[in-house]
């Protein structure tokens, strides 16, 4: 079998800058990856039923189907679509989701999990099909899962830039159960014609205290008057004393950036203890 992690995507900062005529907003975002997240594994079927099987297990299962609704299957089926129209047949697989995220959380699962499938299936298939076009076919976020390491996205997400980054962020990944509608989010904006991010040196992502100092998550706001339980868990993370406390993309996932791997781990501990209802995890990002 061949494993690859899904990373989740963390947007360290994020700021509205406008809207396209289609409704689509344009981002300025800063996203760093976790060591943690979601696992694909493909490899040969036990039973071939079909040219793809797909199932799903782990502790956040029950929320999702092996259907075409999933980008696991989608992504799938794309590949394969684009290597029957080079010409080469692939094999019968069989994909196995382990889902270790909540959905709909902010945090880029679907995905993760859509750009560890293509990465995953490319290496099985033996192929070299281009997997930009087909990543931004599933989603605007998916081509930067494709890269999982720290960049910065502009436009709806899809301008990517990747930073030069050697420090990894010691996170507590924190959410309260709450899946949070992102159009929502999107339709409660005061304002959306931001300032983009300003970076002293565009070519490196920023220290762990500019970005707590100087930036923000401009969905934040309409986030916390939707869903007060995320100032519950920003309350929880900065109890413990983090660089800064943030939400994630449009909730409802919040994340503490701490200054060692101890303090996350004893951060992660007491809001598990204290909160035992809520998902939380210490976890690192990933690195250039």
């Amino acid at each position: 079998m061949i494993r690859r992690t899904a990373h989740a995507k963390i947007n360290l900062a994020l700021h509205v800058t406008g809207q396209r005529d289609d409704g689509y907003h344009l981002l300025d975002t800063l996203v760093a990856f976790t060591e943690f997240g979601d696992v694909i594994e493909v490899g040969k079927p036990h039973h071939a039923h079909g040219s793809i099987e797909v199932s799903v297990i782990g502790e956040f299962a029950d929320g999702l189907t092996a259907g075409p609704e999933n980008l696991v299957t989608s992504a799938a089926f794309l590949l394969r679509q684009a290597i029957l129209a080079s010409g080469e047949i692939p094999a019968p697989v069989e994909i196995i989701l382990t889902k270790n995220l909540p959905i709909a959380s902010g945090i880029g699962g679907g995905s993760a999990n859509a750009a560890a499938t293509l990465l995953a299936l490319q290496e099985y298939w033996g192929s070299d099909v281009q997997l930009d076009k087909i990543a931004l076919g599933l989603g605007a976020d998916v081509p930067m899962c494709l890269e999982s390491r720290p960049l910065r996205a502009t436009g709806i997400g899809e301008e990517i830039s990747l930073l030069d980054c050697h420090e990894k962020y010691h996170l507590v990944l924190v959410n309260p159960g709450i899946g949070i509608s992102t159009p929502e989010i999107f339709g409660k904006l005061a304002k959306k014609d931001n300032e983009p991010i300003f970076i002293q040196d565009p070519s490196k992502f920023p220290g762990v205290n500019t970005i707590g100092k100087d930036m923000r998550n401009d969905l934040e706001t309409p986030a916390r008057e939707l869903c007060p339980d995320i100032d519950r868990v920003l309350g929880a993370l900065r109890d413990h004393d983090p660089v800064f406390a943030r939400m994630s993309g449009s909730g409802a996932t919040c994340f503490g950036v701490y200054q060692t791997q101890d303090e996350a781990i004893a951060a992660c501990r007491a809001i598990k203890t204290s909160q035992p209802t809520w998902w939380c995890v210490a976890t690192q990002t990933t690195v250039t």
